[in-house]
């Protein structure tokens, strides 16, 4: 007959082997889930959550009917101002500076004197020049009075006739050289510089003044191969200064030659500038009109990527499954970005766009017309 004791130590073993026994199947289990591997990328997390969308109910997300509006592509440059052209104003002949005119940033018209050669003898050279002319004109007047009495051959009458031309050349060199003495603006603009000061000795081709053309203002900037597609002369232009200003104005150029070294084309616009209130040499950032085109209006919450790696939103069709646009920013605002690529009307996946994957039935249910759902997502 079994002891009391022995059939105790018999029980308390076999509890032993049972509790063992549970506590490894219960670690097999852990570890084949353990073993099981995550997914790695978004292609293969978007199966696996297709995966168990079959076997579960359907995912209750909320959308917004969204309406495309038309509204222009604009292509963004950085740039800056640029004056359309500089010039050294140069003396046509030489002499004294009896006077200058203008200072650095003296607004001129065309045609405004700005610096004055002195007069010296040229007052007597064009005297001296018109005493010749008349005495020439004498002689060839009395060579053809002789000439129609028989009394002069025709080579005398040539002779006095180049004597006579010649003196008229002189007295109209003397007069446009006196005429040379003031030195005048030959366009519009600002005195940048000013290089003779009065009582200088000058000659032949020496600056006066450099002279800067404000108006129309240039916003220069160069745009890279893939942003050339659209861009042509009389597109309009806008531009924030490095002043905070806003200024606009038309493409009026766009090169077809690429910059060797940086493979960009260049870009000119104009801006009119009439008051000279925008300096050359600002930093601006332009904003280029291309293309109307139908965008819509998102929270950039609301943007995700595919399997593919594109940046886009999910929408639910008309049969309640989730559809993946692919889209293309086209502009940045307070409220929200600006994209394209959706239908005219879509319903888009405010709350709930992260928990589904396209081809997914879902349970769409209306939200409240609002950008800040997509926060929520």
């Amino acid at each position: 007959m079994i002891s009391y004791s022995a059939r105790m130590r018999k029980t308390y073993i076999t509890a032993i082997f049972i509790a063992v026994c549970i506590i490894g199947w219960i670690a097999t289990g852990l570890l084949e889930e353990e073993s099981a591997p995550l997914p790695q990328t978004i292609s293969a997390k978007n199966a696996q959550q297709r995966a168990q969308a079959e076997d579960r109910l359907l995912t209750t997300v909320r959308v917004r009917t969204s309406y495309a509006v038309e509204q222009d592509r604009l292509a963004s440059v950085r740039g800056q101002t640029a004056n359309e052209r500089s010039v050294l104003v140069q003396s046509q002949v030489g002499g004294l500076v009896q006077k200058r005119w203008v200072e650095r940033g003296s607004v001129v018209r065309q045609g405004d004197v700005l610096c004055e050669i002195s007069v010296e003898d040229r007052d007597a050279n064009l005297k001296e020049a018109m005493a010749g002319l008349s005495q020439a004109k004498l002689d060839l007047d009395g060579a053809k009075q002789l000439a129609a009495k028989g009394l002069q051959s025709d080579a005398v009458i040539a002779g006095a006739a180049a004597r006579m031309a010649a003196a008229e050349a002189v007295v109209q060199r003397r007069k446009l050289e006196k005429s040379r003495l003031n030195i005048t603006a030959p366009f519009a603009g600002i005195i940048e510089e000013t290089h003779m000061e009065v009582g200088q000795f000058v000659t032949p081709g020496a600056s006066c003044v450099t002279l800067v053309d404000l108006d129309p203002m240039l916003l220069v900037g160069e745009v890279s191969e893939q942003h050339l597609a659209g861009l042509k002369p009389g597109l309009p232009v806008s531009a924030t200064l490095s002043n905070g200003d806003v200024v606009v104005g038309v493409l009026r150029f766009v090169a077809h030659v690429a910059a060797p070294g940086t493979r960009t084309y260049g870009i000119e616009a104009l801006v009119d500038n009439a008051d000279f209130s925008i300096v050359s040499g600002m930093t601006a950032a332009l904003s280029i009109s291309v293309e109307q085109v139908k965008v819509h209006q998102i929270t950039p919450a609301l943007l995700v990527l595919d399997d593919e790696g594109r940046s886009g939103v999910r929408g639910v069709t008309a049969d309640q499954r989730v559809m993946f646009y692919p889209v293309e920013l086209i502009a940045e605002g307070d409220e929200g970005v600006w994209v394209s690529g959706l239908p005219d009307v879509v319903d888009l996946i405010v709350v709930g766009q992260q928990s589904v994957v396209s081809g997914e039935q879902v349970d769409a249910r209306q939200a409240s017309n609002s950008l800040a759902d997509g926060r929520r997502g």
